[in-house]
Formats: C-alpha cells, structure tokens, sequence
C-alpha cells in the first residue's frame, strides 16, 4: 500500500467515524428498545469511543498492508500531549477540594450581581467561566462549568434550554480561552510561530471574544428569565468540609498541571502524585472522574491519529482561500475536525498575510461549538452533562442549533469589529 493509499484509507475512515459521531444518538434509542444486547449498542452509543476505535481500526489495517513497524512509526509520530493534558486536568479539576473552591468564587460573584439568584448563577456559568479558560485552560473551564451546571441547571430544565445552553457553553467557551496566547489549543498552535502574544491576543481577539460571551450569556439569561426563576438553585454549596489547606494543595496541583502542559512527563508525574494525596485523605475525595477523564483522552487520541492524516487535502484547501473565505471555510472546518489541527497546518504555510492568520484563528474558535469534535474540551463536557439528556444521549442536530446563534454572535464581533 503507497503512502497515497493510506491517506485515502485514512480519510474514508475519518469520514466514517464522522457519520458515527452523528449516529450515537440512534444507537443508544436500539439500547433502549433492544434490551436484549443492551451493551454492545451501549458502547457504539458512546462518543467518547468513536475516533478511539476508528483509528484503532485504521492502524490494524495499516499494519496488515504495510506492516507492522510502519503502522507503529507512524503512531509514535503523533503528538499525544493534547490527550493526556485533557485527561489530567480533568481529574484535578473535577475533585472535591477544586470544586469547593470553584463553587465558593461562583457563589461570592452571584451574590453581588442583581438579579435573582437562578439568573445570576446561569449568567455567571455561561459569561464568567469560560473567560477564566484563558487563564485555567479550556479543559479546566469546561470541567467546572459542566459539573457545576449538571444538577442545577441541565438536571432541572426543559430540552429546548438544554441543547441552547449546551451549544452556548461550548461557544463561549471556544471563544473565551482567547485572552490569552495559552490556554486555547487553536492558539496555542501558532502562538509562537506568528508572534501571538498576550498583548496581541488582549487588544486584536481577546475583547471581542470577551464581548461575544458577555453577549450570549446575557441573551440567553434573559430569554429564558421566567424558566430560570423556577429552578431550585440551592444557597448550600454540594462541595463542603474540605480544609482550606486541602485545598490549597489541590490548587497547587492544578496551576502546575496548567504550567507544565507542555510537558507531558513532567504534569503526568503531578498527575499522580495528585492521585497519591487523594487516596491517602479519602475524606475529602468524592469518585474521581477517571472513567470520563481517560474516554475523552481516548476520543483526542483517536482524533489525533486519524486527524494526523488529512494535511493532504486540509492544506490546499486551505491555501485556495481569500482572508474571508478562510475565516468561513475554517468555522465550517472546525465543526468536522479538530480546530486545533487546522490552524497547526496553516502555521506550516509560508508567507501569509497578518489578515490571513487573524482570519484563520478567529475562524477556528467560531466555529467550535458546533458539534462535539470541534474543540477539545467539548467531550469533557458531553461526557459530564449527557446523562441528564434523554436517553443518555446528545443530538447532534440538537446541539448545532443550539450553538447556531452564539455562533454567529461571534460572527459578528469577530468580523464586523476592527481589528
């Protein structure tokens, strides 16, 4: 098998988990309606296994026409750090001590907005933690936001609100790790590469970003105001009697996980020295989200093996494309692949304009609430929050519309705001 064949095996494959993406919904309806092999259609049901064992799929077969050391030299060229960072923040970020400390600062802010305490905690989900992606990461953020939200808010509304809500919180969270040249994978790419430091993300994308998730959590709040006013929003916080020396430590672990996720071998051991503290003081642990934590790492490995495939065709389409048609083109882009993968290969290209490279990374942020895949803290979320949709299953359908609108909210600033 040429190189040429492997590509397209490669991108049939990445073509074919798309559709199975988009096919888990049916798939946990025949769980429900088959009891008899409940399990299987269960597990195909899972999103978090999709791109997993789709490239699992294409490495066996890769490895049968080629051989085996091909197939493995090409595995061992992927970057995996994306996946592991993902996984270990998430299980830091999503322990006891984290979350009391979390819930404290979210319940001292709802405090002092004016408003009832339902729309003042919704607001402050939706507008004020994903800005804080830009400082704790995107997958710290989203962790937060999703089990803080999961009982108040998506245990307790109608699906209508669940899927706008949903779809908002994967938007604002897209767009709000922009402050900041570390803590969004799409930036992160070609931070170095092009010169985007903190002072460029802060005055050209972070304020518009900032305005776009100010003006979506507000919209929606207000909006959706009377449903919100009945919710019962608990005053007594779920995450208590941890001792603030706990969670300081806690802290600690998380702000070095953050620092040092460049390096995987060095946040890993941090990882499970975290792990170590947490066995030995059970008390104050809730069950670590280590099941959830390791499918998505699953889901961003396999993405990352069959996505390291597609530069052939991404690359030139890329290229063909004017300023504008590269900021649309990469939002429409994004919601089928990584956003992270495409503004990697367009830090490869030389000799691009300051419009071009704007065009191309504001794009890829647009664009990643539109479906599960497009950004990479989206699995942690639908994996915290998809029990309390029907069926234990998120629409894909359900979540493109409700992320259509604080998308083009984005739109908007990013592209009608001078820059």
């Amino acid at each position: 098998m040429s190189t040429t064949a492997m590509q397209w095996l490669a991108a049939v494959l990445f073509a074919l988990a798309l559709i199975h993406t988009f096919s888990t919904k049916f798939f946990e309806h025949l769980a429900h309606t088959h009891p008899a092999h409940a399990g299987v259609w269960h597990l195909l049901g899972e999103v978090e296994i999709v791109f997993g064992v789709w490239a699992m799929l294409f490495v066996a077969l890769a490895a049968a026409s080629v051989g085996a050391a091909p197939a493995l030299q090409y595995l061992d060229s992927r970057n995996f750090t994306e996946p592991l960072f993902v996984f270990a923040i998430m299980v830091v970020a999503g322990s006891r001590p984290v979350l009391q400390a979390a819930t404290a600062a979210v319940e001292g802010l709802v405090r002092v907005l004016p408003l009832p305490r339902p729309l003042a905690f919704y607001f402050t989900m939706l507008g004020v933690v994903p800005l804080l992606g830009s400082f704790i990461t995107e997958p710290a953020a989203m962790t937060l936001a999703a089990l803080l939200m999961r009982g108040p808010i998506f245990a307790q509304v109608p699906s209508r609100l669940k899927y706008a809500t949903l779809g908002a919180l994967f938007v604002n969270i897209s767009i709000g790790g922009t402050l900041t040249p570390f803590a969004a994978p799409p930036v992160l790419m070609v931070a170095s590469a092009w010169g985007f430091d903190l002072a460029y993300m802060l005055t050209t994308i972070g304020w518009k970003a900032a305005l776009a998730v100010l003006i979506n959590a507000a919209v929606l709040t207000a909006l959706n105001a009377r449903t919100l006013r009945a919710l019962q929003v608990s005053t007594e916080s779920p995450y208590r009697g941890v001792p603030a020396g706990m969670v300081a430590v806690h802290l600690v672990f998380l702000l070095l996980i953050v620092l040092l996720s460049h390096h995987p071998a060095a946040f890993l051991s941090v990882l499970l020295l975290f792990m170590g503290v947490a066995t030995a003081y059970p008390q104050y642990q809730d069950r670590l989200i280590l099941r959830e934590g390791l499918l998505v790492a699953f889901f961003l490995g396999g993405l990352v093996v069959l996505g390291g495939m597609q530069q052939w065709w991404l690359q030139p389409l890329l290229q063909s494309m004017s300023d504008t048609q590269v900021y649309f083109g990469a939002t429409l882009l994004t919601a089928i692949t990584d956003n992270a993968a495409l503004t990697y290969l367009g830090s490869l290209v030389e000799g691009l304009s300051d419009d071009f490279k704007y065009s191309l990374v504001t794009g890829a942020v647009t664009g990643g609430g539109l479906t599960v895949i497009a950004n990479a803290p989206n699995p942690a979320g639908a994996a915290i929050l998809k029990s309390t949709f029907r069926e234990g299953a998120i629409s894909p359908k359900g979540l493109f519309l409700g992320a259509l609108g604080p998308t083009l909210v984005a739109v908007a600033c990013f592209r009608l705001l001078p820059h």
